[in-house]
């Protein structure tokens, strides 16, 4: 066995694995111990280890050991200790203090977030007794980057990354925790046995709200009637439907008259007004645009998108799959991507066309991520019979995307004809595409919607088969679908990127909401009326916001992790205050509404 090495700590075993074959020069042992996997090579003439964690090998856990709330004192713990479910997760601790003691030299590899700084800082504290470490820093799994990221090594941890990451872990295990049982010690004191657990959290409660308060537009919506009248026209040996200049009336009286006098045989063309337009290129992906589009082209949940992410990334096919960029640096050789690409036989066509423009030119979005440039595929293209149908349907759709931002604008024309019946003025709208541009990259996933009129003239008269007037009624706000309420909670500050699929996936396991057209059941209904009456700071956006913008003040270094997490536990307290005058009251309403909740669910 070695006696001294270069250890290098990677997030999970897949990573592990590409790692050590990225870095190794000559022959790579795989080695057991405890059937968990590990590698050893040489690089440059020194022994080198890489081993795995299975993400989170430590996690925040109340000292105590009694249900009651406040709880402010915690520990972190091993997480086989915390949870049963995360008993696998020994034999990988138990693996990495071993080999820590024999380490020369540290090398943390773990994704590059606050999550990944976290689960390997802990490693370093808890197991290898060190207070720091190097760090690599890469966006793909690609053994170019690998061996970019470890040949430029960081010489220490991303101190601030850590420190925003560890605050967000205790505020939200502090906020989570207390609330939750808060909430379920409410009802459990009404002496209700039957239901476990009642959650909620500093995300995940704003977020029910935001839900609740959209039942509630849909519920008190009050529908108004209005009219249209509509004209068919004949244009050659086909017909068009033309509609009365003002889109809706209001009036019945009105709109009957404009019917009465617009019921003629023929209508005079009175102007054409052709307009082209152009629309840019989409941005590459980020998490949000990924996870919704995902949503609308295939059905997938936000919380399915991200592992069938995951899994690209972990086999270097993809960048890593958590940004809020829309970027794509200078530093990625984008020419060397497509050279690759253009070797899958549904990309090659598409990337000799974009190959043989003078400069490649990339469209960007606004959004930026300091950690990770937008979601792109890499030059490491996989063998895609290889891959699982959901697998390749995602991996197609980013390549799409990534190809399409080089694309040129698309071209669209407008034709607005102003027919004129017995002084009543019908609009005919056609539109047609006159360069596909970027469009043709990303089929079948854009597509436009073509009404091509045939050429008319001022002044020419064309015949009228029929006038027709219909009542109609206004509609209510749509119910949010998976794709837009995260698109909703980022656009308010709501959760982050990583977390935000996950919080949406509570919300469905506590029976708090049910469908992909979200709708809110009474019981999650009843735990928001609940906590807007008597605890409002609970549900507040504002209050979540805040404390969004402070980590990522820490994250700068603008503040201090310990500064924001005081004030966070002063905020909780007080609200903890405040639940515990009206527990009673809170108790006896929630026992109503989880009772109604399950007597309706036995009914049916």
């Amino acid at each position: 066995m070695l006696t001294s090495y270069v250890l290098i700590i990677a997030e999970k075993p897949t990573a592990a694995k590409k790692i050590a074959e990225s870095l190794a020069e000559g022959r790579l042992k795989i080695l057991k111990k405890n059937g968990v996997e590990y590698y050893c090579f040489e690089r440059k003439g020194r022994p080198h280890i890489v081993a795995p964690a299975v993400g989170h090998l430590f996690n925040l856990s109340s000292i105590t050991k009694k249900w009651f709330y406040p709880v402010f004192d915690y520990e972190w713990k091993p997480s086989y200790l915390v949870n049963k479910s995360s008993l696998f997760s020994k034999k990988y601790l138990d693996v990495l203090k071993e080999l820590g003691t024999k380490a020369s030299d540290v090398i943390i590899a773990t994704d590059y977030d606050n999550e990944g700084e976290v689960i390997g800082y802990n490693i370093l504290r808890f197991l290898l007794n060190r207070k720091d470490a190097k760090r690599m820093k890469f966006s793909t799994l690609t053994k170019e980057e690998l061996v970019y990221s470890y040949e430029n090594v960081m010489k220490t941890l991303d101190w601030g990354q850590l420190e925003a990451g560890l605050a967000r872990h205790e505020i939200d295990w502090l906020w989570g925790i207390n609330l939750t049982r808060a909430l379920t010690l409410s009802l459990r004191n009404k002496g209700n046995k039957i239901f476990s657990i009642l959650s909620t959290g500093r995300v995940q409660g704003p977020t029910l709200s935001l839900l609740v308060e959209r039942e509630e537009e849909i519920e008190n919506f009050k529908p108004k009637t209005y009219w249209q009248i509509f004209a068919l026209v004949k244009i050659g040996n086909s017909r068009y439907q033309a509609i009365y200049e003002e889109d809706k009336i209001w009036d019945r009286e009105i709109a009957e008259k404009v019917f009465s006098q617009s019921n003629r045989k023929f209508a005079k063309v009175v102007r054409i007004r052709r307009r082209q337009y152009e629309q840019l290129p989409l941005p590459p992906f980020n998490t949000t645009d990924l996870q919704a589009e995902a949503y609308n082209q295939f059905g997938f949940s936000p919380m399915q998108t991200m592992n069938l992410a995951e899994s690209l990334y972990q086999k270097g096919i993809i960048s890593y799959p958590r940004t809020s960029s829309q970027k794509l640096p200078s530093s990625i050789n984008l020419k060397s991507i497509l050279q690759a690409l253009g070797k899958l036989p549904p990309y090659s066509k598409l990337v000799n066309k974009i190959l043989s423009t003078e400069v490649l030119h990339v469209v960007e979005g606004s959004k930026d991520d300091p950690a990770h440039p937008a979601i792109y595929p890499t030059k490491e293209v996989p063998n895609l019979n290889e891959l699982t149908p959901q697998e390749r349907k995602l991996y197609d759709l980013i390549v799409r995307r990534f190809l399409a931002a080089f694309g040129e604008p698309s071209i669209r024309e407008a034709l607005h004809v102003i027919l004129e019946i017995n002084g009543n003025k019908f609009i005919l709208e056609g539109v047609k595409t006159v360069k596909e541009g970027w469009k043709e990259f990303y089929f079948p996933y854009v597509s436009e919607k073509e009404i091509i009129l045939p050429e008319v003239k001022e002044g020419e008269e064309l015949e009228v088969e029929k006038v027709e007037i219909l009542e109609k009624k206004t509609e209510p706000p749509p119910r949010y679908t998976q794709a837009s309420i995260i698109k909703e909670m980022e656009k308010r500050g709501l959760g982050t990127k990583a977390t935000r699929s996950e919080i949406l996936k509570t919300l469905y396991e506590r029976k708090y909401i049910v469908g992909k057209s979200i709708k809110v059941t009474p019981l999650g209904r009843a735990v928001v009326k609940i906590l807007r009456e008597y605890s409002p700071k609970i549900i507040s956006e504002d209050l979540t916001r805040k404390l969004e913008e402070e980590m990522e003040n820490i994250y700068k270094g603008k503040r201090k992790r310990e500064e924001i997490v005081e004030e966070a536990k002063r905020v909780l307290k007080e609200i903890l205050e405040d639940f515990k005058k009206v527990e009673e009251k809170i108790g006896k309403e929630l026992s109503n509404a989880v009772f109604s909740s399950r007597w309706k669910t036995i009914r049916r």
